[in-house]
């Protein structure tokens, strides 16, 4: 199955492998490297993680402090957020579309 990251969370992975990157040569890969890990294990299995609100799953990543916040769409996995565990819960729910149109394409 196909994945695609909603626009705000495509800037805030990019932000974090940034912000990583700043603080020691090499972490922002690393950092990377893991939220791709995450993201190919819910692409393999998207069901295996239960419901957090709503259709909203997510998964976490194993050495960063972050999670992978989706929805399982007809035709692709939509990753909502790029989440740092210890940000306010929540901020992402603007990023839902209600209703059919949910789909996006």
């Amino acid at each position: 199955m196909r994945f695609e990251f909603h626009p705000e969370a495509r800037i805030e992975y990019l932000e974090a492998v940034r912000y990583y990157e700043e603080r020691q040569a090499g972490l922002g890969a690393r950092f990377a490297l893991e939220i791709e890990a995450t993201i190919q294990r819910v692409v393999e299995a998207p069901q295996r993680w239960h419901p957090i609100e709503g259709e909203i799953r997510r998964c976490l990543a194993h050495i960063f402090p972050y999670g992978v916040l989706y929805s399982v769409k007809p035709d692709r996995i939509l990753l909502l957020a790029i989440m740092r565990l210890s940000r306010e819960p929540g901020y992402w729910r603007n990023r839902i579309q209600p209703g059919p149109a949910a789909s996006g394409s």
